[in-house]
């Protein structure tokens, strides 16, 4: 993931700003880069290709830049290669910024720049919104507004920092569904995606609330809403002692990693697909043209995630897709046809069923895939093609980010998928990517259903038992968010699907039951709304979790509805996601479970 550092006050300011880079190392990246104001105002900067090293070098090559303020940034290459003039800082005028995420409609924002006569240098989005605020501080006296006018332009899920030589002793920070704090200490001032960033004289950490903007002084900090307003956010202490990973203002890792996926999956997406040119570029060469079948390996979360992407690839790509529990897939003697391919899912990449069943499938001489969220484990290195997904380190044993990191990698390989097959031209590619670059902005939305769900929680923490139904797609969502529940709440939960009622699990349902349904306006509504009227009329208490139409469809139907944003068919199992985490979730407070480390489980089981 990428990181953000932002210092003022400070006449070390290039030194704070670089050991802040290397605290944000554990991230992952592959270029960096920092600006500095100096005495007189001007910006200069530094940026290089490779780890913080390579910048420090070249800094020192250069004799250093004096200054008191400034940001700097570490990148994931996304929008361009990893090449130095797509590492962070850019550079527009008078305005030098970093950007975490993606600027969902820079296109429309960069055709109207380049109309205007700007000159970009870079492949990245993030360079509009250097441009946009260059040319928004000739229109507007006060700084803020200026900035204030430029997110309001942007349609996405973004964290960013700016300077501007217009006013060199500030640092100007934004953030919209993904993480950026600010803080002060005595005459200082700082801006960072992650504490862990910040230096030991940070004494005040402001964590700001989506939909802020922020500009720092020496000192200070002027927190404005979503709306412009003044703005006071929840403070807490400065971390003083790092080398931690920090829970910053949640009670939590499960409910901070909850709250960090509109970042990561933004990350993910901007991996595998280039907005810009309506096309998936995959991080390594995948042939789906040349599979005749497609067999998905994994456990638990990650075996749902495959059970989603199944339905994603027979769809849009017309490619047979088999998803197998990696336990049962090891010993039941598969059998393997010419044009076989296997895709290994797993975090850890060292879990220890889908390490051996990558081995069996690479004994019989199929292309093996890993897709895992770790780069340098045994999966990574013995498969022969490696896919990243980008939810950096999950703390919480019930996975949440790294879950929707993959759905999101998966998406991107089914659209990959559809194009290499010949099933989608080049228009319906783009709509896909349309609708799965959606995703990280919707899910930050979703996180606003907690108030709902708090109450919901209360009363489903004295449950005995509790189901999930959901068709297609959402069927394996299903199956999850009863797992979410029953790994850390311990009630009993089972998913099924809507259309199986009938065929057994429907003797279950007796008065008071609660049975969560997963049921967007999609072409199978009405069909879902039928399970529904089936367990209401044995006295289930029903609990929709729907988008606005379905919801307004529901209205009599359900006991509650949980109403999430309008998605597209790639992006509603993301954003339903959300609602299922957050059910888990607050149920597990309000038992009082060990959210984070809850019994008889473990991260990831190296063992059989």
């Amino acid at each position: 993931m990428c990181g953000i550092v932002g210092v003022t006050g400070r006449a070390d300011a290039q030194s704070v700003l670089v050991e802040g880079l290397r605290r944000l190392e554990y991230r992952g990246y592959d270029s960096a880069g920092v600006c500095v104001a100096g005495p007189d105002g001007a910006l200069a900067t530094e940026r290089a290709a490779g780890k913080v090293a390579a910048l420090s070098d070249k800094l020192g090559a250069r004799g250093g830049l004096a200054g008191l303020s400034g940001i700097a940034h570490t990148r994931w290459a996304t929008h361009g290669a990893a090449e130095e003039r797509n590492a962070h800082p850019h550079r527009a005028g008078r305005v030098a910024l970093v950007h975490n995420g993606i600027i969902e409609n820079h296109g429309a924002l960069k055709a109207e720049l380049m109309a205007e006569g700007r000159v970009f240098v870079s492949d990245t989005d993030s360079e509009v919104v250097a441009h946009l605020f260059d040319a928004a501080l000739d229109q507007h006296a006060d700084p803020h507004d200026a900035w204030r006018a430029v997110i309001d332009r942007l349609k996405g899920a973004f964290a960013l920092a700016a300077v501007s030589e217009t006013a060199p002793g500030l640092v100007f920070g934004a953030r919209k569904a993904a993480p950026l704090l600010a803080a002060l200490g005595p005459g200082t001032g700082y801006i960072a995606s992650d504490a862990m960033a910040l230096p030991e004289d940070a004494a005040t950490l402001i964590y700001l609330e989506d939909g802020d903007t922020v500009v720092v002084g020496a000192g200070s900090a002027d927190v404005r809403d979503a709306q412009g307003r003044p703005a006071q956010r929840k403070q807490a202490a400065g971390p003083g002692v790092f080398g931690r990973v920090d829970k910053g203002p949640f009670r939590h890792f499960m409910e901070k990693e909850i709250h960090e996926q509109p970042e990561v999956v933004g990350r993910t997406i901007a991996a595998y697909v280039h907005l810009a040119d309506g096309a998936v570029n995959l991080p390594a060469k995948v042939d789906f043209a040349a599979m005749n079948r497609l067999l998905i390996v994994a456990c638990g979360t990650a075996a749902y995630a495959g059970m989603v992407a199944r339905y994603w690839f027979e769809s849009l790509a017309g490619l047979p897709t088999e998803v197998d529990i990696a336990s049962e897939f090891r010993y039941r003697d598969p059998a393997f046809s010419p044009g076989d391919a296997a895709l290994f899912i797993s975090q850890s990449g060292e879990t220890a069923d889908p390490l051996e069943a990558l081995r069996l499938c690479k004994a019989a001489g199929l292309v093996t895939i890993a897709l895992t969220n770790t780069a340098h484990s045994t999966m990574a290195r013995e498969a022969d093609i490696v896919l990243p997904t980008l939810a950096g380190p999950e703390i919480g044993v019930a996975s949440t980010k790294a879950f929707t990191c993959q759905l999101s990698a998966l998406a991107a390989l089914a659209i990959a998928a559809g194009a290499q097959r010949g099933r989608m031209d080049a228009q319906a590619v783009k709509g896909a990517i349309a609708d799965l670059s959606a995703a990280p902005r919707l899910m930050g939305e979703a996180l606003s259903l907690r108030q709902g769900v708090d109450a919901l929680a209360l009363d489903l923490a004295r449950s005995d038992i509790v189901l999930f139904l959901g068709r297609n797609s959402l069927f394996p969502l299903a199956l999850e968010g009863a797992l979410k529940l029953k790994e850390i709440s311990y009630i009993h939960a089972e998913g099924y699907p809507a259309g199986e009622l009938k065929h057994g699990p429907i003797a279950l349902i007796e008065e008071g039951v609660a049975v969560i349904v997963l049921a967007p306006m999609d072409a199978l509504f009405d069909k879902t709304r039928s399970s529904i009227e089936q367990v209401r009329a044995r006295g289930a208490r029903v609990i929709a979790v729907a988008d606005a139409a379905a919801a307004v469809a529901l209205e009599d139907q359900s006991a509650l509805t949980l109403v999430t944003p309008d998605a597209g068919r790639l992006a509603t199992p993301l954003v339903m996601a959300v609602a299922v985490q957050l059910i888990a979730y607050l149920t597990a407070v309000h038992k009082g479970t060990d959210v984070d480390q809850p019994r008889n489980l473990a991260k990831s089981v190296t063992v059989e």
